[in-house]
């Protein structure tokens, strides 16, 4: 294989790597723009009182056994929100460094 093919067929590849990871990205990005509106009701939630009342009745028993509350738990919410926050950040400093980058 000549040099001039290996490099053609080198960028092909990264052609058609970098379509696949855009189509994921935009993908990931137009769920996550959807699902924004819902994870700021459930920061709401947690950090509101009515969080607090759920989670003492589920203490208590006073929920039914086959409710799903995985909710209720402080990890999960807490994991979620943090996830979120330091996923933004990454998604900055991609940005920051794209638009640093000499074309």
């Amino acid at each position: 294989m000549s040099k001039q093919t290996e490099r053609i067929t080198k960028m092909e590849d990264h052609l058609n790597v970098g379509r696949a990871a855009l189509d994921a990205l935009e993908k990931a990005l137009e769920a996550y723009a959807v699902s924004r509106k819902n994870i700021r009701e459930l920061e709401r939630y947690y950090s509101g009182r009515q969080w607090m009342k759920d989670y003492e009745s589920w203490e208590k028993g006073e929920l039914p056994e086959d409710l799903r509350c995985g909710v209720l738990s402080e990890d999960a919410v807490y994991d979620l929100l943090t996830d979120e926050r330091d996923l933004v950040i990454r998604m900055s400093d991609v940005v920051s460094r794209y638009l640093k980058e000499d074309r």
